[in-house]
């Protein structure tokens, strides 16, 4: 719509019978008139309506067919009350498409005066993201509430609503999978935090921060974030079971290994969990049974897209992590295995097989080594997860392994030397006595 065209309206007759009213007067019958607006206005026309009320109220410089403009405008002291009266209105309105258009136009109309209105603004920006959210224009709702002033000069935002805004953006930005902006906003919402009293904002926010970890793929963090949400007394019984489920999920999918392995027992452990789909795959891991294809198709299909994203080396997320708990059952299972038979146990080559026993043992979370010259892997137990652990482990038992077999050695030749003395004490004499 042209901001200079004439504005059209139903209500022409309303407007003229108080058009002519003194200021106060005008103030006094404006929403008797914003009332009669959204209960009779028709659809096909209370947009252009209600453009026409803003019109009117503002005393912007735009005409309003067949309505004459008053001679004496509104001050901004009758104004503003009039436009939060309109905000609050509009809000309460059931349809979505004239909250949209309205408030992007009375958005638009006051920009040029919007320092003098910058409580209304922030209102009509809220309207305007909720109406966008509602059309799954989710970035767009980012967007707008990202453009609402918190550092204005005439109002102070409170912490408590700077957090609010910041957690609705991270939300929107979260709906289209983007994590790494969510995340900005979230890391400016944590920094005041600690002056948020509402729970129910404070658990916006860690069910946020849970998302975030587990879109970026942190899934131990995000199972933890998760079972932490599925205990708060103020969430639904449904939603606690599904953040329960989520924790799960992420459980299943983090790195094996003893953090893991201590995320799992606390989730086996939960009685709520065994009434989930998801029960039996996590008691198998728990239990370090392994698992066959057939059970990790079935798993797969239930995950998110984020949850099937390859990984660097060309497998998905679930299949490495199923793939690394296969690894560390076949290591309770055997004590050594050939590089090759490793491989067809777990369903790939022997060089990913290898890849993957060296990166966990490596890591910490496998204690073993590689005899590569024999292409044998030999398994000495669950590593305790800290950077080489695993490595350094087995170093320190094959040095004792090696003095060990040094020090046998050496009593064998003494043994030997002693015999030789005692049978042939001539050719001792001649030949070995120092």
């Amino acid at each position: 719509m042209d901001v200079d065209s004439p504005v059209a309206t139903t209500f022409a007759e309303n407007f003229n019978a108080i058009a002519s009213l003194p200021a106060q007067k005008r103030v006094e019958k404006c929403p008797a008139l914003l009332e009669e607006i959204f209960s009779k206005g028709k659809p096909d026309s209370i947009e252009s309506d209600l453009t026409a009320y803003l019109v009117f109220i503002l005393d912007i410089n735009r005409p309003i067919t067949n309505v004459t403009k008053p001679t004496e405008p509104l001050s901004l002291i009758t104004s503003r009350p009039l436009l939060s009266a309109f905000a609050d209105r509009l809000k309460s309105h059931t349809s979505n498409d004239v909250k949209l258009t309205v408030a992007e136009t009375a958005i638009r109309l006051i920009q040029p005066r919007v320092v003098s209105f910058e409580d209304q603004d922030a209102a009509l920006k809220h309207i305007l993201a909720d109406a966008q959210a509602n059309d799954e224009e989710y970035v767009a709702s980012a967007r707008t509430l990202d453009s609402i002033n918190l550092q204005a000069s005439s109002r102070s935002a409170s912490d408590e609503e700077r957090v609010n805004i910041w957690v609705r953006i991270a939300r929107c930005y979260l709906e289209v999978d983007d994590p790494t902006q969510a995340s900005s906003y979230l890391n400016r919402a944590k920094q005041i935090l600690h002056n948020v009293r509402d729970p129910t904002l404070r658990l916006l926010f860690y069910s946020c921060s849970a998302r975030v970890l587990d879109s970026q793929r942190q899934f131990l963090d995000a199972a933890n974030a998760y079972h932490t949400i599925s205990y708060e007394a103020m969430v639904d019984e449904d939603d606690r079971l599904e953040s329960l489920q989520a924790a799960m999920t992420c459980a299943i999918l983090a790195p094996a290994g003893p953090q893991r392995s201590r995320m799992l027992a606390k989730l086996y452990k939960d009685e709520r969990a065994a009434e989930l789909s998801e029960y039996g795959i996590l008691e198998k891991i728990f239990l370090d049974r392994m698992l066959g294809a057939d059970e990790v198709e079935r798993f797969s299909s239930k995950l998110q897209d984020h949850q099937k994203a390859r990984t660097a080396d060309g497998s998905t997320v679930v299949e490495k992590a199923m793939l690394e708990h296969n690894l560390l059952g076949a290591s309770r299972i055997y004590r050594n295995i050939k590089v090759d038979q490793l491989g067809a146990l777990l369903g790939v080559d022997p060089e990913k097989a290898e890849q993957y026993a060296a990166s966990m043992i490596q890591q910490g979370r496998l204690v073993g080594y590689i005899d590569q010259i024999d292409q044998v892997i030999f398994f000495q137990g669950v590593g305790d997860g800290s950077q080489g652990g695993g490595a350094a482990a087995t170093s320190g038992q094959e040095l004792r392994r090696w003095d060990t077999n040094v020090q046998g050695l050496a009593e064998e030749v003494e043994k030997v030397t002693t015999m030789i003395q005692n049978e042939f004490p001539e050719f001792y004499a001649a030949n070995m006595a120092f």
